[in-house]
């Protein structure tokens, strides 16, 4: 993106969701090792954190979530850009031609984003504002499990709708395309496209179906549209979080025992400890192919309506689990044959 026109963000300020049960995503929370750390003084808001991540939990009635939840039931209502200045931001992102939220929870600038969710351009003024709005005496303890960042969140989309995504993140922050996928399964298939902000701290993959039974379609069908389908959460130690994480009594996506046969011959040299990997679900991805380095990942089972979580250790490599994608793609399409949702070819 050579165009200096562009909103230029620094970074995630929150992500915030909504469901018709809080304390289910409370429990969520919790169990990935959330504190809950603040209240709000006068309305059904919560903050959650651990590391550097924010999770809004809102629950009201009357706005911008409850018209969220009439389509969608739960999931990520809203995303929090943080900026250096709101207003500006807000005027140059409508100039781009982004819409204007109008119906929104905080004074803060606001956008439509992917699915009825919403875009706040969030600087540090409004953050404090926001801040002022939360009783952070009433604060619930967790034991933490090492997640402190968002690595990327990913968009599922409409077919044909692809192209309209990436240009928007492309003309309104200046993202750029880094990545590119076309995955084939027996039965079904997707494209995707990962943007990223320049400064690298906003990773979006999106993804678009190629046939009506995908995994893809499955998710619209089943969120009742486009939306956030999964949030990557980033450790430095993944085996300590996800023992920490299965102890707590999150699912994770079950791993065939035959994907750690071939591990050694697809990444050899990896260094990593197999039966560990095996033991706890872990998959591995890197190696010369892509540039050196590796990545470890694992994925939960749908948390949040249709929406999963992933958790994710990069060790000097900075791909998605490329050469996991098939056998993931493939997983998942074998639960759909099992469930009824696509036949068998």
């Amino acid at each position: 993106m050579k165009r200096a026109d562009y909103v230029k963000t620094c970074g995630l300020a929150f992500i915030e969701f909504s469901g018709p049960r809080p304390e289910l995503l409370s429990d969520q929370f919790f169990r990935m090792g959330f504190a809950k750390t603040a209240i709000h003084k006068t309305r059904s808001i919560c903050l959650y954190t651990q590391g550097d991540v924010r999770f809004i939990s809102n629950t009201e009635t009357g706005g911008h979530t409850e018209a969220f939840r009439r389509q969608h039931t739960r999931g990520v209502s809203a995303l929090g850009f943080r900026v250096k200045d709101a207003a500006g931001a807000f005027k140059q992102a409508i100039a781009l031609g982004a819409k204007e939220a109008k119906l929104r929870e905080y004074d803060i600038p606001a956008i439509e984003g992917v699915g009825r969710s919403i875009i706040y351009l969030v600087d540090q003024k409004c953050q404090s504002a926001l801040d002022r709005g939360f009783d952070f005496s009433q604060f619930t303890a967790s034991c933490g499990t090492g997640l402190h960042r968002v690595d990327h969140l990913t968009h599922n989309l409409k077919r044909g709708n692809l192209s309209v995504w990436v240009s928007f993140y492309e003309t309104i922050f200046g993202f750029n395309e880094v990545r590119s996928f076309d995955i084939e399964g027996k039965a079904t298939g997707l494209f995707s496209k990962v943007v990223a902000s320049p400064d690298g701290q906003l990773i979006i993959p999106l993804n678009e179906s190629k046939d009506e039974h995908s995994q893809i379609e499955e998710f619209l069908n089943d969120y009742n549209g486009e939306g956030v389908q999964h949030i990557a959460l980033t450790s430095d130690d993944l085996y300590k979080s996800v023992s920490q994480i299965s102890d707590n009594g999150i699912e994770l996506q079950n791993t065939p025992d035959a994907y750690y046969e071939l591990v050694d011959k697809r990444i050899p040299g990896h260094g990593e400890d197999l039966g560990k990997l095996k033991e706890l679900g872990i998959l591995i991805d890197g190696g010369e192919a892509q540039g050196g380095g590796k990545l470890l990942q694992i994925f939960t089972k749908k948390s949040i309506g249709p929406i999963f979580f992933e958790f994710i250790q990069r060790k000097g490599n900075e791909g998605f689990g490329e050469g996991n994608f098939q056998a993931l793609f493939e997983s998942i399409e074998l639960d759909q044959f099992r469930r009824g949702v696509i036949g068998l070819v």
